[in-house]
Order: C-alpha cells, then structure tokens, then sequence
C-alpha cells in the first residue's frame, strides 16, 4: 500500500484502526477525544475516498466488511512502519529526542513497589530533550497499545500473554476486599462468606466472569474501568470491593475503610512490564526497562536484609 497521499491522510487511518479497535464510534471517543458525530464525519470521508465501505453499523453492533478487514490490515502496518520510521529518525539526533509513550494501570502512583514518579524523573534526567507521554489504560488495551505500537512500553497486570509481546516480571500487588464506614458490614466483629456474598459488589470491566467467580463472587451490583471509581462506590456505603493494598491505605488509616476477612478474601496481582518484540534495544525501552530490573532487584535486597 502506498503512503497516504494528499487524497488519504494519517488522521483517517488512525480514527480507523481506532475505531475496530474499540468495536465503535462511541467506544473511541475518550481515546480519539473525539463526539460521535465527528467520527463518523471523519469515517465517511475515508470510505468517499477509497470509494468502498469498511465497516457496517446497526443494530447487530459493529462489523468490518470483507474490504474493511483487508485495509484494517494495510492500515496497521502502514502506521506501524510509520511509527518506526519516527523512532529510528529521532534516535540519528544528537540529543536523543523524541517520543517516549508509556502506558500503566491506574491507581500505580502511590505503589512503593513500583515508584514510578521515581522513575520517570531518572529517566527525564537521563533523557531531557524526550517528550513523554504517559497514558493510564486497561489491562486489555495496554496490551493491545503495545502489540500495534501504539505504546512502547507498559506496566501492569495482565491476563493473557501474545507471542510478539515481551514481559518482564516485576512483583505481585496486593488486592484486599474492603466496605466503608457507612456499610452494614463494618460494624460487625463476625463474618462469613455467605453473608458478604450477599451484599452489593463492585467488578471490573475487564474481568471476565471466571474472574469474578475467582474473587469468591458469583455476579455484581456494579461496574467500573478504574479505582477511583471503585473506591468511590465502596465508599458510598452500599458495595464492597477490592482495591490494591496500597491504595487504600489512606482511607483505612483515617478509618473509613476496612478489609474484610483477610482470610478469605484476597489475591496477588501480578504486575509485569512489557514492550513488543524486536524493540528490546531501542535506547527509551532499554533505560525503563532497565530501571525497572534495578528497582526489583534493589527491593529484594532490602526485603532479604529485613528478614
């Protein structure tokens, strides 16, 4: 496929691919910061343009023709030698600029294990002249931003594993089940499962129901896609749910969190960094990376000095 000349530019190719990505118009708005309307303006010119349709809408939800499914295809790539065309380039400067775009769970920047404000003031020290831009995802579109170059690199917790993606094992997070002060079950010095169970959850979005029934629930009362939301539906009396342990310390210290039944509640998050294979040497990847293999090893010499 040729470069987009002055008849298809990269904005239309970057609200497509954006658009499958999220399976819809209204979906991509947060990341294209866009209205529906505007994309759908920005859509219909590209078909206009390439005088075919690549997508169908309507009430069977969204769908790539076959075309659609063959340009998507072209598209990625396109943008993908397009992104590495600016990485090389900017790697010829003397002074190392460029782009640096780093993509994390949300609810990380009070995580000791992780001090990731620590990390990325190492790294601007050791790279003045980077533009770095720090993006809080999901789990699932952190991946899916590593896999077609949208991010360089990434830190979280993730579900499954890709053969083209590189993860470096970091440390597990702490996840306790918590009510606030204002919850029936906050009060009480017994529990059981059976009553916890009964009372209002929240869940995640990215959690599939095998997850939920691993947290010891069988359905929710409530959705979220980030902690901040999670924590303020806890605290509003009438949910319980997890948050990382580190989080929610504040909350518990000042009293108006507490975790339930420690002992039945609970699990590890395994918190991983990952970037695409093949760009392990790039100079941005290699500093973080390396930063963060120095920040686990120094964290376990301190926890065997403690011990």
């Amino acid at each position: 496929m040729k470069a987009p000349g002055k008849h298809l530019n990269l904005r239309l190719l970057e609200v497509f691919t954006t658009v499958v990505r999220y399976q819809g118009y209204a979906r991509a708005q947060h990341e294209l910061n866009l209205t529906v309307s505007a994309i759908s303006n920005y859509m219909n010119e590209l078909e206009t343009r390439l005088g075919y349709v690549l997508c169908q809408r309507g009430r069977s939800g969204f769908a790539l023709t076959p075309k659609g499914e063959q340009f998507l295809q072209h598209s990625l790539r396109l943008l993908s030698e397009i992104a590495q065309f600016e990485r090389e380039s900017g790697a010829l400067k003397g002074d190392m600029g460029g782009n640096f775009r780093l993509g994390v769970l949300d609810a990380t920047a009070n995580d000791p294990d992780l001090a990731l404000p620590e990390l990325i003031g190492r790294f601007n020290e050791q790279f003045p002249a980077v533009h770095l831009n720090l993006l809080i995802r999901s789990p699932h579109d952190l991946l899916m931003g590593i896999q077609d170059n949208r991010l360089d690199l990434a830190v979280g917790a993730f579900p499954f594993r890709v053969s083209n993606v590189i993860e470096l094992a970091l440390y597990h997070e702490q996840h306790w089940l918590y009510c606030s002060d204002q919850h029936p079950l906050f009060g009480q010095s017994k529990l059981d499962l059976l009553q916890v169970t009964q009372h209002g959850f929240v869940t995640r979005s990215y959690w599939s129901p095998t997850d939920l029934g691993a947290k010891g629930f069988k359905h929710s009362t409530a959705t979220v896609d980030n902690m901040e939301a999670q924590l303020m539906l806890i605290l509003s009396g009438k949910y319980v749910g997890y948050l990382p342990e580190h989080y929610a310390r504040p909350w518990l210290e000042e009293g108006r969190l507490r975790v339930i039944m420690p002992g039945e509640f609970g699990y590890q998050a395994p918190f991983s960094a990952i970037f695409r294979r093949g760009r392990s040497q790039e100079p941005f990847i290699r500093t973080m990376r390396d930063m963060l293999k120095m920040k686990m090893l120094s964290r376990k010499r301190l926890r065997d000095a403690q011990r």
